[in-house]
């Protein structure tokens, strides 16, 4: 029969499990009790939560949570980041502190929203991507590339046809000034 603590830690975890873009899993095994309260201090900062879970719990809040893809990245010892803003955001905060700290963690893989699983060369690359602002600003300019270069050619004409009319008016002003 399971506990209270355990069906309210269950419940925790699904509704986390419901609310979250992204979740994903690493292996912290080898980290010491100071890296992870770095850890977590770094990823809290980021708006992320983390939190270290146990296996049969987590599969039970994936079931009630109706995302069984959750198990396929759940073995061993797993903590798990749940993040509920951009999606990169948790990966580049995760990278960034096993960068910086030179840590043993290791990713195991993702989900994205109702998505599925990513393994974790998916979650390096979505670590790497650019900030959304700038994929905006990317996708904008070359939106308005083609339509910048359309104005263009259909101005040619009319800019080829003022600078006749200039010179024709400098051509007849010079023509009155000098009779």
């Amino acid at each position: 029969m399971p506990t209270q603590a355990k069906i309210e830690r269950i419940s925790a975890l699904k509704d986390k499990l419901e609310r979250c873009t992204i979740a994903v899993t690493t292996d912290y095994t080898g980290i010491s009790v100071n890296e992870m309260t770095d850890l977590r201090r770094r990823l809290r900062g980021a708006g992320v939560e983390f939190t270290v879970v146990k296996n049969t719990l987590m599969d039970l809040a994936a079931e009630a949570a109706q995302r069984p893809q959750v198990k396929e990245i759940v073995q061993g010892p797993t903590a798990i980041a749940f993040g509920y803003d951009e999606p990169t955001d948790v990966a580049k905060a995760i990278y960034d502190y096993m960068r910086t700290s030179r840590s043993t963690l290791a990713v195991r893989g993702a989900v994205l929203g109702d998505g599925s699983t990513l393994p974790p060369s998916q979650v390096n690359r979505l670590a790497t991507l650019p900030a959304k602002p700038q994929l905006v600003a990317a996708l904008m300019a070359q939106l308005q590339s083609p339509i910048q270069r359309l104005l263009g050619v259909l101005n040619g004409p009319l800019q080829n046809l003022n600078g006749l009319l200039q010179a024709r008016i400098r051509q007849l002003e010079a023509a009155d000034s000098g009779s």
